[in-house]
């Protein structure tokens, strides 16, 4: 089927306006996150998401998780490390905005990771 080309030129706009969205919406996750922890503390280094496709979407299960990754200067001990946890998520917690953005985009949990090894969940 040969679509009109005023009608043409939409569907091309809309497809490249649906292709660009999704950097500049991971970008204000950035920016929003970046001003939320500008403090001291850990420095936020970026975020990631992770999508559980065989998970069915009806299913109680989380599908889509937030990783948001920081950094320490110096390695805290176990309790500083929890204690920095718990700040980070009820900063987050805290913030409607963030929140509804985040559950707008499907995320159904957020974790902390200062490390590639490890990850805190906020409830």
């Amino acid at each position: 089927m040969v679509l009109p080309r005023p009608l043409s030129d939409l569907v091309a706009a809309v497809a490249l306006t649906m292709a660009l969205a999704s950097p500049a919406q991971a970008q204000n996750i950035d920016i929003l996150m970046g001003s939320l922890f500008s403090q001291q503390g850990p420095d936020y280094i970026g975020h990631t998401s992770v999508s559980r496709e065989d998970v069915p979407a009806a299913s109680a299960l989380e599908r889509k998780f937030l990783i948001v990754d920081f950094r320490f200067d110096q390695n805290p001990g176990h309790e500083a490390r929890q204690a920095r946890v718990h700040t980070i998520c009820m900063t987050m917690l805290r913030d409607r905005d963030l929140m509804q953005r985040l559950t707008r985009r499907g995320y159904d949990m957020v974790s902390v990771a200062f490390d590639r090894k490890s990850q805190y969940d906020c409830l």
